[in-house]
This record gives structure tokens, C-alpha cells and sequence, in this order.
């Protein structure tokens, strides 16, 4: 096994100067990253929260609609929904740049799970905080703002943290429509330099960097919640 890894050509798998040679340009696009990737986890919460009083309201007309948005984009590619947007809707007149269609295609997408995280949130919460605030004259939007969204915020939080994880890797499909993300950035190096292998695990590093330290937030965040509540 040993003399297996010293016959591996490690220099045509990692090329550590052609990695920091082509960092900053990578690193050009790593503010189009954490844009995107904040901007449409704020939408996908406000979304997911809209959607998530849709699902529990008692019209079920109301809940009907907000079941068939999250099952159609739980079940459409992300993908799909980038080509739509960007491709699709120009046909009808609608025409965007390939970033703000990027940002609405995972807040979109994104929506659909932050929905069902924020109604298993408020679920969660247990009836006896509904009775408490119903019973010193709250009505169900005052009980909701103030006694069970909080309290529910403090379930949700390390599953949605988890989908702004997803968001930031999901964020490198927005290459396919040219947003010069810092995965886009990685493939023109890469092209030009002939060695796409090099630069895929420089982004791939990049990332875990900004994942873990979104997951650093993430237990911060947890911390605070636990001592409020």
C-alpha cells in the first residue's frame, strides 16, 4: 500500500503553485458566493416563515396552495428551477441578470425546506404556551409574534443552519448560468492552466473554510437561544 502511494503522481492531482497562483482570482468571486448565498437564505427564511402560517392556517384553500409550493419545489432540481428563471422567463418577457436569477432560483428552492423546518418549529412548541397566551388576552398574531415564534426560532435553528450550508455549496450551480462565483472563478483557471483537478480542490477547501465557519455561528447562535429562552 505504501509503495502504491509513492507511485501516485501527486503533482497531477494538486499542483500547490498553480493553487496559489490562481487564489486570488478565485477569491474574485467569493464575494458573488457569500452574496448569494446570504441573500437567499434571508428570502428563503421570510418565504419558508409566509408559507409555514399558509400551511397551519385554518382556510383550506390557504394550506393548499402552500402544500403544493413545497412539494413541487422540494421535488423540482435546483437546476431546473436556474434554467427556468434565467432561460424560461425571458421568453415572456421577463428578463434578469444571471445573479439576481441565481438568487431568486435557491431562495426559491430554499423556500420550500425552510417552510417545513418553521412550521415543525412552531409545532413544536407545546399548546399549553398557546392556552397561556390566549388566556392573558393575546390574540393568535400577538400569541404567535411574541410567545410561540420565539420559542420556535430556538427548534429551528440548527436545521435552518443547515439549509444555509446547502445554500453555500448549492451556490457553484449558479456557474451554470455564468454568475462569476468563486467555482465559476476555479473553471476558468482551470481551463487555462490544464489542470481542472488542482483548482476543483482549492474550491473545495474554500468552501469547507466557509462552511465551518458558518457552523461556528451556527453554535454561537444555539448558545445565546438556549440562555434567552
Amino acid at each position: 500500500m505504501a509503495h502504491l502511494l509513492l507511485t501516485i503522481k501527486w503533482h497531477y492531482i494538486f499542483n500547490p503553485e498553480l493553487a496559489l497562483k490562481g487564489l486570488p482570482t478565485v477569491l474574485q468571486g467569493l464575494g458573488n458566493t457569500l452574496t448569494l448565498s446570504l441573500a437567499s437564505f434571508l428570502l428563503a427564511t421570510f418565504g419558508g416563515l409566509c408559507l409555514a402560517l399558509l400551511r397551519l392556517a385554518p382556510l383550506r384553500g390557504l394550506r393548499a396552495i402552500a402544500i403544493a409550493y413545497i412539494s413541487f419545489f422540494r421535488g423540482v432540481p435546483l437546476l431546473v428551477t436556474l434554467f427556468f428563471i434565467y432561460y424560461g422567463l425571458p421568453l415572456m418577457g421577463i428578463v434578469m441578470s444571471a445573479f439576481t436569477a441565481a438568487i431568486l432560483g435557491l431562495s426559491i428552492t430554499a423556500s420550500a425546506y425552510t417552510a417545513e423546518i418553521i412550521r415543525a418549529g412552531i409545532e413544536g412548541v407545546e399548546k399549553g404556551q398557546w392556552e397561556a397566551a390566549f388566556a392573558v388576552g393575546l390574540s393568535y398574531r400577538q400569541s404567535l409574534r411574541y410567545v410561540v415564534i420565539p420559542q420556535a426560532t430556538r427548534l429551528a435553528i440548527p436545521p435552518l443552519s443547515n439549509v444555509m450550508l446547502d445554500l453555500v455549496k448549492s451556490s457553484s450551480i449558479a456557474a451554470i448560468i455564468s454568475v462569476p462565483e468563486i467555482f465559476q472563478k476555479a473553471k476558468v483557471v482551470g481551463a487555462s492552466e490544464h489542470d481542472f483537478m488542482t483548482m476543483y480542490i482549492l474550491v473545495a477547501v474554500i468552501y469547507w473554510l466557509i462552511c465551518t465557519a458558518y457552523s461556528l455561528l451556527q453554535a454561537k447562535l444555539e448558545r445565546r437561544f438556549a440562555l434567552d429562552i
